[in-house]
């Protein structure tokens, strides 16, 4: 009998088990006119990668028109595409940034 009072337990604790939340990945989009120095700039300030990683990120972007910058909640995705966009618009150029749910 106490076994089966153990396994119900068990049971309902392992049902109601916390969900982790949805986790969605940041993408750079390739334009004609935003220079590679800033995209890896971007990378390396907004996205806390090395110089390295962001090169090659950047490069990604160049040859095959996006590039996956990282994979992180809802709220910090929407803060690092805004942060994105912000820092190309006081610069001038036409960066692009999205998120898409993973």
């Amino acid at each position: 009998m106490p076994e089966r009072k153990f396994r119900e337990l068990f049971e309902d604790m392992t049902a109601n088990k916390l969900k982790l939340p949805p986790m969605f990945k940041v993408y750079l989009l390739n334009d004609d006119y935003t220079t590679m120095d800033f995209v890896v700039t971007v990378l390396e300030t907004i996205f806390h990668k090395t110089a390295a990683e962001a090169t090659q990120i950047m490069l990604h972007v160049h040859k095959q028109g996006s590039g996956l910058c990282g994979v992180y909640t809802r709220d910090i995705a929407e803060t690092k595409v805004a942060r994105v966009r912000e820092l190309a618009e006081t610069n001038d150029f036409p960066l692009m940034c999205m998120m898409e749910e993973e």
